[in-house]
């Protein structure tokens, strides 16, 4: 339901703003299942315990840094390695909380930061596009929580339930990745992106990463790809700022 059905029908109270967050972003849910899955089979793989994975993956509910730690998991694990690289993944969210900023002010503090613990690119994308919506419709307050822990709570729901399904049936499954099921990874952020797409000038640093990012993949071993992209993406859109 949009913004202005909700309206329309006078269904604007904190349930219907909750179910309104699980129905937009049920799309993009499902489409995560399947590289759930593929995290959770591959951590089963490595050598980790079914609890081990879930506890990973609900604790540190970012699916990028997960799949990073998994591919770099070795017996001993190299923990600083790991460490590291998750929290160079990881920084994008330092951006995202951000461009949310702006929308959170009426908010308090004791509501926001256990909101935030939910965030993903999913979440963090249909709740910033729908209080740009609400705001250029001049609903206020633009950002609406309901909205926003309903479509985060179901996706963290989602990928918990998932990731350890796919742990259990891990063993049954053996080598997941000609399934094609690691495809669904690129695919959920390539609709992501053209929801938020502004143009090319805006791209550009997207573009920046990407490109260092294969350059490295391709001539230095190891992991540094990771940690490459993410620096000189960052390093590209502070530049590029003033012209985008």
């Amino acid at each position: 339901m949009s913004i202005s059905e909700a309206a329309l029908s006078g269904e604007t109270g904190s349930g219907a703003e909750f179910r309104r967050g699980i129905v937009s972003c049920t799309p993009v849910l499902l489409g995560t299942i399947p590289y759930a899955l593929v995290l959770g089979a591959q951590a089963t793989q490595k050598g980790l315990h079914v609890v081990e994975l879930s506890a990973m993956t609900g604790l540190n509910f970012a699916g990028g840094s997960e799949f990073a730690a998994i591919q770099l998991w070795t017996s001993p694990p190299h923990i600083a390695l790991i460490v590291a690289i998750t929290f160079l993944v990881n920084s994008r969210h330092l951006l995202m909380g951000a461009a949310l900023a702006p929308f959170l002010r009426h908010l308090p503090r004791r509501r926001v930061f256990p909101a935030l613990f939910f965030m993903c690119d999913e979440s963090w994308a249909l709740g910033l596009a729908d209080a740009r919506q609400r705001a250029s419709a001049g609903v206020g307050p633009a950002f609406s929580l309901r909205y926003y822990m309903g479509a985060a709570l179901a996706m963290y729901l989602a990928w918990v339930a998932f990731t350890t399904l796919g742990a259990m049936l891990g063993p049954v499954l053996g080598d997941v990745e000609p399934y094609g099921f690691d495809m669904a990874f690129p695919a959920v952020f390539l609709v992501l992106m053209r929801g938020m797409w502004k143009g090319l000038a805006a791209a550009r640093p997207w573009l920046v990463s990407l490109v260092v990012a294969a350059l490295v993949y391709l001539f230095v071993p190891g992991a540094w790809y990771v940690a490459a992209g993410a620096v000189s993406g960052l390093i590209a859109a502070y530049v590029l700022a003033g012209d985008a």
